[in-house]
């Protein structure tokens, strides 16, 4: 039997890819270990725990409160007529899916080092598929939300989402691509850092405070503060804005506030995955 010299070769696996590549063929191709990861995070995340998947409701209800406690009733910071419990819950909802996206992609290659090692798979398969298990996450929060707004409209309140509902999908896709590319960006140092995970930690819960998540951005803006430009030109912000406005019709929103945001955050994932896909190459030697 006569092997035929040149014939080509169905697949190539090589470390010279370039670097602004998300080969969606390849992913394609793997889609099966794609789904078989997001079942792995969905299933492992609060395995052996008492309470299980009620975190998923637990988390975003009790920050709320806490929220509520302490920036409306103590601090009394007004949020426009809305109910504070559902004004927290709103910017907690949409600020939860950005950070699960970034914390969880930020640790990539030290936590999936073991498997990496061994054998060849599309390695922008991992952060992927936290993105995509964030969603049912996010999904299970916005189920909880739409029933506390529910109960505020069957209380008499006045709130009533407006056109820019039809802006939902553009916002997930936002917080999605920024999370995942800041979450890329961290990935690669931390495989020479490790201080990174700590300094990651820390820093997204003091990036909370500066994105407008526990007070409306028209309240820091009427007080007209030095500082004020820092949470003004936050993307995140703009994000944390953009949601409550579709969703409560209150609050500041800006076409050119969108847009900017909608840049950067191209800008940022297509840094992330320039700077994932050379790390790629040898981090296996230096994690």
């Amino acid at each position: 039997m006569q092997t035929k010299e040149n014939e080509p070769w169905l697949y190539e696996i090589a470390a010279k890819n370039k670097l602004v590549e998300l080969n969606f063929k390849e992913i394609w191709r793997y889609r099966d270990l794609l789904i078989l990861f997001v079942k792995r995070d969905i299933t492992t995340v609060y395995k052996q725990t008492i309470l299980g998947p009620l975190w998923f409701f637990i988390q975003p209800l009790f920050t709320s409160i806490i929220f509520t406690l302490v920036f409306n009733n103590i601090a009394n910071i007004p949020t426009g007529g809305i109910p504070s419990f559902l004004f927290n819950l709103t910017g907690i909802t949409a600020w939860n899916y950005f950070t699960d996206c970034l914390n969880k992609t930020s640790g990539t290659f030290v936590s999936n080092q073991g498997i990496f090692g061994k054998v060849y798979f599309p390695r922008a398969i991992m952060p992927l598929s936290v993105v995509i298990s964030n969603l049912l996450k996010y999904g299970i929060q916005l189920l909880i939300l739409s029933c506390f707004y529910i109960y505020y409209i069957i209380q008499g309140y006045s709130i009533a989402p407006n056109w820019n509902l039809l802006l939902f999908p553009l916002y997930v896709i936002i917080m999605a691509m920024l999370g995942l590319g800041l979450g890329m960006i961290i990935s690669a140092m931390t495989t020479k850092y490790r201080d990174m995970k700590i300094l990651v930690g820390f820093g997204v819960s003091l990036l909370m405070y500066i994105s407008a998540v526990p007070y409306p951005l028209s309240e820091i803006k009427a007080k007209q503060h030095p500082y004020t430009w820092v949470i003004e030109y936050n993307p995140l912000t703009h994000i944390i804005e953009g949601f409550r406005y579709m969703m409560l019709d209150t609050g500041i929103f800006s076409w050119t506030g969108l847009i900017a945001t909608f840049i950067f955050t191209i800008i940022v994932f297509l840094m992330g995955l320039v700077i994932f896909n050379y790390t790629e190459k040898s981090f296996i030697d230096t994690v």
